[in-house]
């Protein structure tokens, strides 16, 4: 099964959504909300911020509960 590649990014200050396209070759460690420019960054444990803050987790977290992969992007 392929991972799911947009995730809709909600700030945890403004309550600002936005859906967006994830990488699948790279961690995404900073996010610019487009409502009130807070920077974004992965809460302790999370790899990213779409782990953090997304309404799907990046693509190798998908895929390693899926089975298939050793998790992290940042590796």
């Amino acid at each position: 099964m392929q991972p799911e590649l947009r995730s809709e990014i909600t700030c945890p200050h403004c309550g600002h959504r936005k859906v967006e396209e994830m990488p699948t070759d790279a961690c995404q460690f900073f996010y610019e909300c487009e409502g009130c420019h807070t920077l974004l960054r992965p809460k302790p444990g999370d790899c990213c911020v779409f782990c953090s803050y997304g309404s799907v987790p990046c693509p190798p977290i998908q895929l390693e509960r899926q089975g298939g992969s050793d998790g992290c992007c940042c590796r």
